[in-house]
């Protein structure tokens, strides 16, 4: 629904996520920044005193009126791990080194949790269906629950040392409001968080989380935004918990000059696990349509098609210019399932090479595929790897999890083949191809991979502090921007740019 291609209609885009973030039992900083996201597990009720502007002051009204410090036993890490080979093995390295540092300082083995092992339901990576669960489980004995995502690296002791500032039980929080879209940023699924601050006076019953979920169940059925989704919820448009930062939460590289304060940093580096995978396997498919071939089908020239080994065009309209090929479905309003399901059989045919993967993108996809060539390095052909970004849908009613579209799916062999072999079908060739697919891995138990490096919208359309700290893959839509520009300056390599007049690897090839 939100992917696919737009010949007839238009996407929406992504919501846009900045710092600040605080839930009804939590301190939470620039959630989507840092891959942290921290709550107490002890009930507690809110100060109803005026609070002040001044940040430092902010600060001191956080923190607890005796600090201590915190023991190890006392945190749940619960780290948001994902039912592949890679994302698992990186999952436990981060938990061994979890266990490693509280050895080190002489602490008890801490609770570190893989969420892929808590819960058959691939939608929980959504946590908060899982919350009533973490309450019952780990409420008796623990204070905190702390959720990490794979990149983030956690320094333990300052951590414990950091959570030992604040009450669990008692709190007195900043306010912070939604401020305004920026002007020119488009149109968004939300505004952006903490744009503006104000004081405010709150008195919040002594419930849990867990609790308000079972009287107050999420309003959206669809999840794009996680951690911007969750604040919005426990703040309830002001009525909730405050929201406040943590300065020593960051998102600065470990090798940053002042990652020494931080307690935690992150992997901001492309995971490359081996040798590239080579442009000859990968078979990657354009959706366009014929009111988009003089529009569209350029760009695509003039920036990453040169990059591809084997490409093939996709469109209403059989244009030998392009080339473009007909696949025999006509081109709709709505959603493009028939093509997309065109697409994968005939990636299983033999009118196309066989390789290990398939990419099918939009005519106004903007992709690095030698990035993504790096990315795919990680990943095993041999497995059921469905790849992109990921979106949510009734997650908390037991729906399923899709790969946004716009910003590329990734697919092994093995999961077109099985994919095909399921029988699983388009029920109208208008329908949208994203989230058809989307009920087909989830029917078929397949999970949908999510990597933070592919992009349904535009750069502008992100946090500034969002995309700094990684290497994006992709990114989609034209929309009041010069695509060619946005290519060179967020999706090239200084280094590649370098080496330009070497002969590259391989040319592609016309099928």
């Amino acid at each position: 629904m939100h992917g696919s291609l737009d010949c007839g209609r238009n996407s929406a885009l992504h919501g846009m996520t900045t710092k600040c973030s605080h839930t009804l039992y939590c301190i939470v900083l620039a959630m989507n920044e840092v891959r942290l996201l921290i709550l107490s597990l002890v009930p507690f009720s809110f100060s109803t005193a005026a609070l002040q502007e001044d940040s430092s002051q902010i600060q001191d009204a956080d923190r607890g009126s005796q600090e201590r410090r915190i023991r190890s036993q006392e945190v749940v890490f619960v780290i948001l791990s994902q039912r592949n080979s890679f994302h698992v093995e990186r999952a436990h390295k981060r938990k061994a080194s979890l266990v490693q540092q509280a050895e080190n300082i002489r602490q008890s083995k801490p609770t570190v949790l893989l969420l892929h092992n808590l819960s058959d339901n691939e939608g929980d990576w959504s946590i908060l269906p899982l919350l009533p669960f973490f309450s019952a489980s780990y409420g008796r004995n623990s204070s905190w629950i702390v959720f990490l995502e794979e990149e983030t690296n956690v320094k333990l002791d300052k951590l414990l040392e950091i959570l030992g500032k604040y009450d669990a039980k008692k709190v007195s929080l900043p306010g912070v409001v939604p401020g305004e879209a920026p002007a020119g940023r488009g149109v968004h699924h939300h505004p952006p968080l903490c744009l503006r601050r104000q004081p405010l006076r709150l008195q919040i019953p002594r419930l849990r989380l867990a609790e308000k979920l079972k009287n107050d169940p999420l309003k959206s059925d669809f999840t794009i935004d996680l951690k911007h989704e969750i604040a919005l919820y426990i703040w309830e448009n002001g009525n909730g918990p405050a929201l406040t930062v943590i300065p020593e939460l960051c998102t600065d590289p470990e090798d940053h000059p002042n990652a020494w304060r931080c307690a935690t940093t992150l992997d901001a580096q492309l995971p490359l696990c081996g040798e590239p995978v080579k442009k000859e396997d990968i078979f990657v498919a354009v959706k366009t349509c014929q009111k988009f071939h003089a529009e569209r089908v350029p760009v695509v020239k003039k920036t990453w098609e040169k990059e591809a080994a084997l490409l093939e065009y996709y469109s209403d309209h059989a244009d030998p210019s392009i080339p473009t090929i007909d696949l025999g479905v006509p081109n709709t309003e709505r959603g493009h399932c028939g093509k997309t399901f065109a697409i994968l059989k005939r990636f299983l045919s033999d009118s196309v090479p066989q390789t290990d993967w398939l990419l099918i993108v939009d005519d106004d996809t903007l992709i690095s595929l030698p990035r993504l060539r790096a990315l795919l390095s990680c990943y095993r052909p041999s497995e059921a790897v469905c790849l992109g970004e990921r979106y949510g849908y009734g997650l908390s009613q037991g729906g399923y999890s899709y790969i946004t579209g716009g910003g590329g799916m990734v697919f092994s062999r093995e999961a077109v083949t099985k994919l095909q072999g399921s029988g699983c079908r388009c029920y109208s060739d208008d329908a949208p191809d994203d989230m058809v697919l989307g009920m087909c891995l989830s029917a078929l138990g397949l999970p949908v991979i999510h990597s933070p490096l592919f992009h349904q919208a535009r750069p502008e359309d992100y946090a500034k502090d969002y995309l700094a700290h990684q290497v994006p893959i992709s990114f989609h839509k034209h929309w009041n921007i010069d695509p060619v520009e946005v290519f060179h300056k967020w999706l090239v390599d200084d280094k590649r740019d370098k080496n330009s007049k070497q002969p590259q690897e391989g040319g592609r090839e016309e099928l």
